[in-house]
């Protein structure tokens, strides 16, 4: 059946073209539109991929009918003139299949058509697989015999990687104070969570008995699911039991999904986040392609009992007989919400064979994750091959990684494997891939494509099964804008893309780190651990750790080895950060987030002189404040930030 294929595209020329190309390869171009209102009416048709200009005739851009079509699950590939860091930006956003830049060869159209038929379909199979196993996990809860506290707490351990959160709970509504049961779980760990009750809640946010009766009573109904974001950071000023618990739990953004009970109840589920605008509509799509399951799990529940007396005090581990939250990612230590956000995507992936780039400054602990990643995969009993592209000079690096034929070249005395078919079966980690030479790449393109390698040397096709797990340091989006990284290798490789927090932004694990690497070196070296003195620790805190966790490393080991064995562990060496690296100068909006409106407009100017007004790309303002660019923008537009008015 041939693939039915629109083109929008205002340019006739190009798409008359793109029409010749595209029928002749077998394509079914179902018409070519050259404004958003003509693409509507074809769109209705539901082709099954849409090759998507950029800049259009109109007031509406592809941009807009872009997410038309990632809401009606349809493929799109953006036509652009030219490939800035800023244009990939914006086209990022809307999760597009593909990039194409203006002029492209017929060969770079087809290569990429394939790649986002591949990047959909691999999408839409993973949404249609994790949608039948949440239900069924969702079921397998509702037919045991658990109270309210157990099941919430097996359905915290099922959603936590599809839905982030730092906070879930449940309640029935309307509220009452005379029968309050609401309950929640605060997350402290992967797979860890705190309980929180009435009882907590009210020793947390300090209120009397007759102060939260007053808030419960006059919390508003609102049986819709809705999303509500913190809109300055600072104290809300309307108490509802809702703006207390994001207040006192540090909340910025929050999830709300009621599913009815009958006699004009509804129970509803709160997803609360530390990260501001975490939450969308595709969260609230989830949960409502979930919700006969949760109606049926809410149905089989008694919401109107008062928690049990079980000792809460300590952290849970929810699925604990099937999976101790200490084995989940061995070897990975904290608990911060930004790595938790990280590893659950991880989770999320790992079942399936699609692509995953990992980012992050170097130290971060990127093959760490990629292990982890195998071992929680169907592959786990392949071999995990792993190679560093950047140790690999460039004439030797196609032989190592598709191995070489006996005489192939000087040096080549016998025949050789490369490292994708050592990998077959398993998985293959390409780390530091930015540092991989053009002509690499496309070929590495086309192993992803065919599936297939050849020896340096050979002519026979030998084909491979092999999942890829990628890594880098480096901006891939500017080095594609530098013409250093081709964008269909980009695409094809980033089909789940997933971030590492540096060190400096999860300052609250560098004691559970330096715990337990002092207590390992001390087991290697035999000698007691007598914990870490005190000036070595404040002086851990304030440091910025450019290394990140492998500069961490190595400062304990040094410690531990020049250590006499009797006394605290102390800093051998001045932890002093490079002047050079400039994002580390300044305060994101995380650290600063509880400062006034009016402190919190003057820092965003203040930043924004120092980029001269930019607030995208490296080193804009969004980047050295860690926030999203559309974030930034939209925060500065609640301020009343002008660039005419600040003169930046």
């Amino acid at each position: 059946m041939h693939k039915k294929l629109l083109i929008v595209e205002d340019e006739f020329i190009i798409a008359n073209d793109l029409q010749l190309i595209l029928e002749k390869a077998g394509y079914s171009v179902m018409g070519i539109a050259v404004s958003a209102e003509e693409a509507a009416e074809y769109i209705n048709k539901k082709p099954d991929i849409v090759l998507l200009d950029i800049r259009l005739k109109g007031k509406l851009s592809g941009i807009d009918i872009a997410k038309k079509l990632r809401a009606d699950n349809i493929a799109f590939i953006y036509l652009s003139a030219n490939s800035s860091q800023k244009i990939l930006e914006e086209a990022k956003a809307t999760d597009p299949d593909g990039f194409l830049v203006k002029p492209f060869r017929e060969k770079d159209l087809l290569v990429a058509l394939d790649v986002a038929w591949y990047r959909h379909q691999h999408s839409l199979e993973s949404k249609l697989r994790q949608d039948e196993q949440l239900r069924k996990k969702l079921d397998d809860i509702r037919d045991e015999t658990l109270n309210a506290e157990q099941k919430l707490l097996k359905l915290a351990g099922i959603l936590q990687s599809f839905i982030p959160f730092d906070f879930i709970a449940s309640g029935v509504r309307p509220l009452s104070a005379e029968q309050f049961t609401d309950i929640g779980y605060l997350r402290t760990g992967f797979n860890e969570y705190q309980f929180i009750g009435e009882k907590e809640l009210r020793n947390i946010s300090g209120l009397q008995q007759s102060a939260f009766t007053q808030i419960i009573n006059s919390t508003p109904a609102n049986n819709k699911a809705h999303i509500q974001n913190n809109e300055v950071n600072g104290r809300r000023k309307d108490e509802s039991l809702q703006n207390i618990i994001m207040n006192c739990l540090r909340m910025e953004s929050c999830l709300v999904f009621p599913v009815a009970l009958g006699y004009g109840l509804a129970l509803h589920y709160f997803f609360y986040s530390r990260k501001a605008d975490v939450y969308n509509n595709e969260h609230i799509t989830l949960l409502h392609r979930l919700k006969i399951s949760l109606q049926e799990l809410a149905d089989s529940t008694n919401h109107l009992t008062k928690p049990t007396t079980t000792d809460h005090h300590q952290p849970i581990a929810a699925n604990k007989r099937d999976a101790p939250a200490n084995t989940i990612f061995d070897g990975i230590i904290g608990n911060h919400h930004l790595l938790l956000s990280a590893l659950d995507l991880a989770a999320q992936a790992a079942p399936y064979n699609t692509s995953i780039l990992i980012l992050g400054e170097s130290g971060t602990g990127k093959e760490k994750v990629a292990h982890c990643i195998h071992e929680l995969s169907p592959r786990k009993h392949k071999p995990f091959i792993k190679i560093n592209c950047a140790a690999i000079p460039p004439t030797l690096i196609e032989s190592e990684l598709f191995g070489h034929e006996k005489g192939a070249f000087t040096g080549a005395f016998e025949k050789r494997k490369g490292k994708f078919e050592q990998a077959d079966g398993g998985t293959i980690f390409l780390d530091e891939i930015g540092e991989l030479p053009l002509s690499m790449q496309g070929k590495l393109l086309r192993v992803l494509q065919e599936k297939e390698i050849e020896h340096v040397g050979g002519n026979v096709t030998i084909k491979i099964d092999v999942r890829i797990i990628a890594a880098t340091n480096r901006n891939l989006e500017k080095e594609v804008a530098d013409g250093n990284f081709r964008l269909d290798l980009y695409y094809r490789l980033s089909v789940f893309p997933l971030t590492l927090p540096p060190l400096r932004e999860r300052k609250s694990d560098i004691e559970l780190l330096a715990l337990y690497f002092a207590e390992k070196f001390c087991k290697e070296t035999n000698k007691p651990f007598h914990g870490i003195g005190i000036s070595m620790a404040d002086a851990m805190l304030a440091y910025d750790w450019p290394g990140n966790i492998r500069e961490l490393e190595n400062v304990l080991e040094q410690s531990v080895v020049l250590n006499n064995g009797t006394s605290p562990l102390e800093l051998k060496r001045k932890l002093t950060t490079s002047p050079t690296v400039e994002k580390q100068r300044i305060q994101t909006l995380e650290d600063v987030k509880h400062i006034q409106r009016e402190t919190e407009r003057d820092y965003i100017i203040s930043v924004l002189k120092q980029t001269k007004g930019r607030i995208r790309g490296a080193n804009g303002a969004a980047e050295l404040l860690n926030i999203n660019p559309t974030t930034l923008e939209s925060k500065m537009a609640k301020l009343g930030i002008k660039k005419q008015e600040d003169k930046f």
